[in-house]
């Protein structure tokens, strides 16, 4: 069975925010790491090379396959902020419809910058996904 590419590392979450060449980024990864740390309850963990994560979950598909995966994070990308707190992005639809804006993959929601979005909605959608815990029912 194959194993996860992405896992927790021991990487300083300080040390990769140092490193954000954009500094609208580093703020809102802060914010972000304040709200998540906050509906949590858990200290940031540096998944992979980029990703800061929250919690972890252990899932399980039909197919059997399985692994560890963050309960919710996120990463700052080149142009945008991704977040990662389901496996289904489309359940929370009408949330994500009064978030402001955004884009939805299969389980990521995707903002340029936290300003685009309304910020108490936010934390609203990502508290629900945490409490949730959709990771459970794949």
């Amino acid at each position: 069975m194959s194993q996860n590419k992405t896992n927790p590392t021991n990487k300083s979450v300080d040390v990769f925010l140092d490193e954000l060449e954009n500094s609208q980024q580093r703020q809102d990864s802060q914010v972000l790491i304040d709200m998540m740390r906050d509906i949590s309850g858990e200290q940031p963990v540096m998944w992979g090379s980029s990703i800061i994560g929250f919690g972890t979950v252990r899932y399980k598909y039909a197919s059997g396959r399985e692994g560890e995966w963050m309960r919710i994070g996120f990463s700052p990308r080149k142009n945008k902020l991704s977040l990662y707190m389901t496996p289904d992005a489309k359940k929370y639809q009408k949330q994500l419809d009064e978030l402001g804006n955004c884009e939805i993959g299969k389980g990521c929601v995707y903002i340029k910058k936290l300003d685009d979005v309304d910020q108490d909605k936010l934390r609203d959608l990502i508290q629900t996904a945490y409490d949730n815990d959709d990771w459970k029912t794949l």
